[in-house]
């Protein structure tokens, strides 16, 4: 988990780059407001993202403002429908990853990319910290070809400015398929709050995050 001086040099690199609007599609979502769910048109985009063990990505990127859903679950793998049992024997090619449902009137898919290169390592493969095999590594599947374009060119760009003392190893590949985690994967942090895992790896994380992202959380009593 790093938190390093480049977020200023991303944060200049997303602020000053101009991309054309991401393609959006209308849905009707589940959008999280005063801890009650409700369904609503909106406007919506997606992400999929893997930063190592989905339980603390989800519990992460449930925090920001104009993040509507997050789902964990596998992506990026051959085995149709796979169980958690199935990926933690690494034969089935997938990642752990969440797919974001997000209003880009809220939030840019940029955005997300910021806090995506700065609450995990990228530059370690198949593995973030402890975790280790290829369902933790860092990857991206993106959903068109604009958030391949920004993906690629950020990438390009933090590893030309140094950012980071080793190459970065992010996957950046097409999405072509995700499937829910079974139910007890889903919310696991808020649900399992003094769980081991969750109070020695999850928690300081989160700290972490809310500092650097205090500006862009949903709620503002996320941080307490």
């Amino acid at each position: 988990m790093i938190y390093m001086t480049y977020a200023f040099a991303l944060a200049g690199l997303i602020s000053g780059t101009v991309f054309a609007g991401c393609g959006q599609e209308t849905k009707k979502t589940q959008m999280l407001a005063s801890d009650n769910y409700y369904t609503m048109d909106i406007d919506t985009d997606t992400a999929t993202f893997g930063t190592g063990c989905f339980w603390c990505t989800e519990a992460i990127f449930q925090e920001l403002k104009g993040v509507l859903k997050v789902t964990s679950g596998y992506s990026g793998g051959k085995v149709a429908n796979p169980t958690y049992e199935q990926v933690t024997e690494k034969k089935t090619g997938h990642a752990e990853v969440v797919q974001i449902v997000f209003d880009p009137a809220v939030i840019s898919f940029d955005e997300l990319l910021e806090v995506f290169w700065q609450v995990h390592d990228p530059t370690t493969l198949n593995r973030q910290g402890a975790d280790v095999g290829p369902q933790y590594r860092s990857a991206i599947f993106y959903h068109n070809a604009e958030q391949k374009q920004k993906a690629e060119h950020y990438m390009q760009e933090l590893d030309k400015s140094g950012a980071f003392t080793s190459a970065i190893v992010t996957e950046i590949s097409p999405y072509k398929n995700f499937y829910d985690a079974e139910n007890y994967h889903q919310n696991f942090y808020s649900n399992n709050p003094n769980y081991g895992y969750c109070s020695y790896v999850i928690k300081p994380k989160l700290d972490k995050f809310r500092k650097v992202f205090e500006d862009k959380l949903r709620r503002k009593d996320a941080a307490q």
